[in-house]
Formats: structure tokens, sequence, C-alpha cells
């Protein structure tokens, strides 16, 4: 007989070994079937920088978690329902992330005394009580691989290598998940490999029985799917949302795509997407260096293309120079910054959001640029469209902020149509007048913006370059009132902007207590966090910030409605040094500077903390 199915709400999947065991690889499946099924979903996958560390060692662990909901959900899940440990070093890195009689599978295959030695422990966990607490389900996962696929005509080493997806198979029994969807992709994967397509679905199913028939394993669990908002939907990376923002931008615009990119973690799979789209007139160019890459992105904005460049941190202090010009010659140009942990080459493969003024002040002069940031992975599309359009409209550089939780994260995207998105026209100049001639610093009066003059149109012939130019015509000009006043329109350009920035949205109360800021990736625990807290009836909102230069025009009263205003923020007050300095307010700051997002408990830690003292008062 089938064993009792569960109904739950939400589950969170942490799937963790070295490096080359196919967590991320099972994770990114375990993903794509839940939502494809319908449940919405968060992903959160972790790993280390190093190509292959050494096996069986702590800094070798690659972990990837997921948390499905029946119900709309905003974060990977604080505390996990399940942890898989292939490894010692995996249960030893990962178990305090494991909830109280919290599910913990391991292969106790590889929980022999020189790994147990290499994760640090003295005697073995399994058979001590150090794991008292949890459900322990012990596999021998190596074992039952190799005797599922005994049959095959693959060497052990190859054998061996199908075990995360015997992993893979338990999950799906555990949670009800299908498992013709991974079948599709093994054999896609493997086309032209046929024996790896039979190993892996053989050790899928063969895991997916083990489940069923063993006595370990009482009773399955199933989630429910959630319930969207009506339209067609895809599971999507926050860079591969990127990817297709800008692509958009380009159709919109009628302006063929320039990317230059030079690769680094996390942002070169924003070069690989955009690859992929050759045919929408998307042109891809991997130069030698960063400088290089930003240089090319500024010619083809010189030439009336849609250029783009795409970095993190160490990147963009490379590319610095080169933004301030495009900046001083007015030309629209997208720069995206997918941040990763610094400073120098710091943690590649861990998150972090301190490079925020860096963006705002990491270059000579009087250097001001408008910056967008997204909040979460499909908000990439929209957030990369509208630095598209900015820099457009207002001819210049456009900062566009992303981390390696938003792209690397996955969850459910409703794609738009092209008929929701906001127009983008490039507006070229097409003739000169005949009396004074073109004049290429004669401004729009609303934008401020000056003419982008296509080089070789007849009669729009133009002087370009860092030095500072004249007002109206465009000479090179040493005055020091025209370099005064040329400073200040350039301000009031990017100031000018926050005119076309909508009104700030502020979840839960309107006025009240408590008021979480933030910016980027922590927009998935500070929305929780506020939920929870509206649900209480507590007087608490949330402001999530999409435009960060320049401020929207409504922040400052919006600011005045709460009595304590907290920060959250991946650095050390970034944002809260900008806040204080422009509003003259004692915001309160909460960071964390450690390669990993917020959880929501810390969240809930400080504003009780808050709550608390003002009551006292």
């Amino acid at each position: 007989m089938r064993k009792p199915v569960e109904q739950i709400e939400a589950a969170t999947i942490l799937f963790a070994g070295d490096s080359g065991d196919g967590s991320q690889t099972i994770g990114t499946q375990m993903t794509e079937t839940t939502a494809l099924i319908g449940n919405d979903v968060a992903t959160l996958p972790d790993y280390p920088a190093e190509i292959r560390a050494p096996a069986g060692s702590l800094a070798g662990v690659s972990g990837f978690q997921l948390h499905f909901s029946s119900e709309q959900i905003h974060t990977p899940g604080d505390l996990c329902d399940v942890l898989v440990a292939m490894n010692p070093a995996a249960l030893k890195v990962h178990l305090h992330k494991l909830k109280p009689n919290g599910i913990l599978i391991v292969n106790i295959d590889n929980f022999a005394r020189r790994n147990l030695r290499l994760a640090g422990y003295e005697e073995d966990p399994l058979e001590s009580d150090a794991l008292t607490k949890y459900q322990v389900f012990p596999v021998e996962l190596t074992k039952l691989t190799r005797k599922s696929l005994e049959a095959t005509d693959l060497t052990t080493r190859e054998i061996d290598r199908c075990k995360n997806f015997f992993a893979l198979g338990m999950i799906l029994w555990l949670y009800n998940r299908p498992m013709e969807y991974t079948m599709k992709w093994i054999k896609a994967k493997f086309a032209t490999k046929p024996q790896y397509i039979e190993s892996n679905i053989l050790a899928l199913r063969a895991g997916n029985t083990y489940c069923e028939a063993t006595e370990q394993f009482a009773v399955s669990y199933d989630v429910k799917p959630a319930t969207f908002e009506s339209g067609t939907y895809r599971n999507i990376e926050g860079n591969m949302a990127t990817v297709l923002g800008l692509v958009a931008a380009s159709h919109q615009s009628g302006l063929p795509l320039v990317y230059g990119s030079y690769p680094i973690t996390p942002a070169s799979d924003i070069l690989h997407g955009l690859a992929q789209y050759r045919n929408f007139g998307v042109i891809t160019m991997q130069m030698e260096d960063e400088i290089a890459a930003v240089g090319v992105a500024i010619g083809a904005a010189f030439s009336g293309a849609l250029g783009v460049t795409g970095s993190s941190g160490p990147g963009l202090a490379l590319k610095s120079e080169a933004i301030n010009l495009a900046m001083i010659a007015e030309l629209p140009l997208v720069v995206c910054n997918i941040q990763r942990a610094g400073p120098s080459t710091g943690m590649p493969t861990k998150t972090e959001q301190s490079d925020l003024l860096q963006m705002f002040y990491g270059r000579n002069g009087e250097s001001p640029i408008p910056i967008v940031a997204a909040s979460r992975p499909f908000d990439c599309f929209e957030t990369v469209y509208e630095a598209c359009r900015i820099a457009v409209k207002y001819r210049t550089p456009v900062i566009f902020l992303s981390d390696l939780y938003i792209g690397m994260g996955a969850e459910p995207w409703r794609i738009p149509k092209l008929s929701e998105l906001p127009e983008i026209k490039p507006n070229f100049a097409v003739s000169a007048d005949t009396t004074n001639g073109f004049e290429p610093y004669l401004r729009d009066p609303e934008t401020l913006a000056r003419p982008w003059a296509k080089p070789g149109t007849l009669g729009l012939e133009h002087r370009i370059g860092g030095l500072e130019k004249s007002d109206v015509t465009g000479h090179v000009s040493y005055d020091p009132d025209n370099h005064e006043k040329m400073v200040e329109i350039r301000a009031e350009k990017v100031a000018r902007i926050a005119n076309d920035i909508p009104p700030t949205e502020i979840f839960g109360v309107q006025e009240g207590e408590v008021l979480l800021l933030g910016w980027g990736g922590t927009f998935g625990a500070l929305r929780t966090t506020a939920e929870n807290y509206v649900a209480e009836g507590l007087p608490i909102g949330h402001v999530h910030l999409r435009h960060l230069n320049p401020l929207p025009n409504d922040l400052a009263d919006i600011l005045k409605r709460f009595r304590k205003i907290l920060i959250p923020e991946l650095n050390s007050g970034q944002l809260l040094q900008l806040i204080r300095a422009t509003y003259l307010i004692d915001a309160i700051g909460l960071n964390k500077v450690q390669g990993q997002p917020f959880h929501v408990y810390e969240l809930h830690a400080k504003i009780d903390e808050i709550l608390k003292k003002i009551e006292h008062f």
C-alpha cells in the first residue's frame, strides 16, 4: 500500500556535498520541477570559489537551498526542513541550518575515518548523541547507486557520479514531485552520451523506489500549487532576467545592443546569456580586460547603439575612469554591477551590498550618475530596463546594481507583454541649424539632455572627449564660470530623473513606529519580516528603494511619518550614511558582512529591541 501523504504549506531543503557531488545540479532540477507544478519558489546557491576544492574539506562544501510554498514567499528560507549531507564536511558546515526535528539524510558511505578527520570531527556524529534532536536517515547512497547501476557498462567512478540523482529521487518522493521533468532534462543534457541518460535515470528511479520500499520513511509530504496572477510564467535566475531586460530594451528602442565584458563571478552569466541572442541584433564582446570592455560599450553608445558593460566590484574599480568619460561626454551607457563580497578579490562566490558608495563616489571630480537597484531575481528585468530608459532619455551613464544573491537566485516570473513596457525613444539629432550650425550642448528644456548625434551624419560634426566643453557650442573650454555651470547642469540633469519616479510604495502601515528601509537583495527578508509584524497588528512599514540616485521626491515625507527608521544592509552602513546625510535623521543600522543574506529571525530580534525601547521611553 502507498504510504500516507501529509499536506503542508511550505518546505525548505538544502542539498550539500563536495563541489563535485552535483548539489547545484539536483538543486536546480528540484527548483525547476517545483516551479513547473505551480509552487512559489526561491533559491540560494552557495558554492566555493575554487573550481574543485580538496575533496572532503570544509572549504570545498557546495550547497543549494530552496524554499517552496503554496503561498507567496520572498526568501529561500531561514532554517531548513531537510538537509541532504553527502559527506561529514557538508554536515559540519550546514547542520546549524536544520530545524529541530528536521530531516537529516546522510550518505553514510562517506563517513569513513579520513573524511571525518578532514571535517574536524573527533568522533562519528552518527554514533554519538550530537544528532539526537533531528530525524536522522542514514542511507548507503554510494552502495545503493552502484547496486542500481551494476548492469550498466559504466566504470565505478562514472557510477558514483550518479549518486546525486539517487538523492534527488529520494527528495522527489518525499515531497511528491514528479520525475518526468528531470528525466526530460537528463535526456537533453546527455543527448550525445546515451549511456549517461540511462544511468542517471536509473539512479533517479532507484532513489524514488527506495523511499517507497524502505521502512525508514513512513510518510511523504505534499505542497499544493500557489495562486499566481494570471499570465505565462517561467522560472528565472536574476542574471537571466537581466539578459532579457537588456534584450527587451534593445528591441523597444530599436537600438542594437553592444555588450562589452570581461569574465568575472558573478556577472559572467550575463555575457553568456546575451551571446545566445545574436538573432535579436545583440553583439557580445569578451574583451582582454575591464577597461577595454567599458571602452567598446562607450564607443557603441557614441555610434548610436545601446552600449552596455557588466562586471562586479573589482571590475568597476577598473572601469571608473572610462565611466567618468561617458558621464562628461553625456552618452547613454548602462553599467551592470553584480556585487560580491569584497574588498579586492574578497569572496567571489558570496553576496554583499558593499559597492554602493563606490558607485556614488568612486570617480574623480563632480560626477553624479543615476543608480538603480534590483530587489529580487525577476525584478532584474524591470530594473535594468529602467536603467536603459533613463540612459537613453537623459543621455547619461546609469549604474544597475544587483548582487550574487539576486543574480544567481531563482523564482517564478510572469513574462510581460511588450505593450506593458515603457517607451524608450532615442530621438537622434537629424539636422543642424543652418544659421548657427550644430549645437551639441543645446539641451532639452525638460530633461537637460543634450542631442544624441550619430557620427557621420551630415552637419552634425562635434567634439567629443573628456575635456570640459563650453555650454551649447561644445567647444573645449577652460573658463572657470563655464566649468561651474556645466557641473551644475550635469547634477541638475540627474536630479530631474526623480520626476520620473512613481510614488513610493509603503507596505504595511503608512505611518507608525518602525519603518524598514532597504535596497537590493535584502527585499525578501525585509518584506517577510514586515508581513509577520503586520499580521500581528503591529505598526511596522516597509519601503524598498529601486532608485538610489536620485532618491524619490516623496521619501522625505515618508521618513517623517515613522518614529524610527531601520536600515538593514549587507555592508557596514552605506545607505544608512546617505540617508542620515541627506535627510538629517537618526536612522538605525543593522549590518551584516558575512557573505550571507539576512535571516528573518535576525530582523525580528532587532525590531523587537527597538519596540521595547520605544515602549520604555
